[in-house]
């Protein structure tokens, strides 16, 4: 174990050998849906680990998606979502006539997915399914469920794997929490 896995300010929710073995699983799950010209955009910033390594586990499995990104942002550096998603970057890759399959960190109040969601679908994508890491159990501002979900999160503000506060914590090879700062 390293340092930050035992330090005294974060607990490990979620393991690196859990992550790893769930997204061998979600990326059956994916592959058994046979969508030809699989385009994969993962949301940045938190997503930008767990894409990574579900696009791993998607050529493991005998998948060659597309990939592009896009920044939205509805937290800025706060904890709590403002309520309002931006673009802060756009995609490169058209979607018409696609299929799509959104990556995102955490589902909570689901705007940010959303929003990608119906911009995608204005953009013409031919299917869009959504794939997260977290999806939290609270009410959401709006009516959405992921298609794909590694793990049910408690209605924590998490951090590492990707995901951060303030810019820090992303490179934690786990999904914690900051129980002291």
């Amino acid at each position: 174990m390293n340092e930050a896995t035992t330090s005294p300010e974060l607990e490990v929710i979620f393991t690196p050998e859990a992550i790893a073995a769930r997204l061998k699983e979600l990326a059956q799950e994916i592959a058994g849906e046979r969508l030809e010209n699989l385009l994969v955009v993962a949301v940045l910033k938190g997503s930008f680990v767990f894409a990574a390594d579900l696009i791993r586990a998607l050529h493991a499995v005998g998948l060659a998606p597309e990939v592009d990104f896009m920044t939205l942002s509805s937290y800025r550096k706060a904890r709590i979502s403002s309520g309002q998603v931006s673009i802060l970057r756009d995609m490169d890759l058209d979607v018409r006539g696609r299929h799509v399959l959104i990556v995102d960190d955490v589902l909570d109040s689901g705007r940010t997915l959303a929003f990608a969601k119906d911009l995608l679908t204005a953009r013409g994508a031919a299917s869009i399914r959504t794939c997260v890491l977290l999806d939290k159990q609270l009410p959401r501002a709006v009516n959405l469920e992921p298609d794909y979900c590694a793990f049910e999160c408690p209605n924590e503000f998490v951090v590492g794997y990707g995901m951060d506060v303030a810019h820090r914590y992303r490179e934690l090879p786990f999904v914690g929490r900051v129980v002291r700062q």
